[in-house]
């Protein structure tokens, strides 16, 4: 990775953090926040069958800090896979209270092996394979989106 890409990511993460807890709820961003500090992605929601089948099928290039977001109407168990994807992807399964439950790193473009995010999961974000890593993303870390209803959300947008 060149210098300016690890200084694209490091200012997007400090600018992130600045504002991620004060910043309103809005459709295409989604907040993270954990002890490895806070983040913000722009991403497009997937909360319909079509859209989630589709995914980030035959995205060949995604802007650092950006995202798809699948939604789905309740907890239940997931599995994804690379289908026509051509790029790696990080994919950070949480639960109906936005908390991460597992994180699948690097996913391999093209693979057709499942990846399972286990049981209970209701959101899934996906972004660029690495980025979960770099920023510290991990089980116990918490979103926030307007998708997430407040009255179960750990990290509510009404906060």
């Amino acid at each position: 990775m060149g210098k300016w890409s690890v200084l694209s990511i490091i200012f997007s993460c400090m600018a992130s953090s600045a504002f991620a807890a004060d910043a309103p709820c809005k459709e295409d961003l989604i907040f993270l926040r954990g002890d490895w500090g806070n983040a913000q992605f722009a991403v497009d929601v997937a909360d319909t069958p079509d859209q989630r089948s589709r995914g980030l099928m035959f995205v060949d290039d995604m802007p650092t800090m950006t995202g798809m977001l699948f939604v789905y109407e309740r907890e239940q168990t997931v599995s994804f896979w690379m289908k026509n994807t051509l790029i790696p992807l990080d994919m950070v399964f949480a639960d109906g209270a936005g908390v991460v439950q597992r994180v699948h790193e690097n996913a391999i473009p093209g693979d057709l092996t499942g990846i399972p995010g286990g049981a209970n999961i209701q959101f899934v974000l996906e972004i660029n394979g690495g980025m979960a890593d770099r920023l510290g993303i991990g089980v116990g870390s918490e979103m926030r989106h307007p998708a997430i209803p407040d009255e179960v959300a750990v990290w509510s947008c009404a906060s």
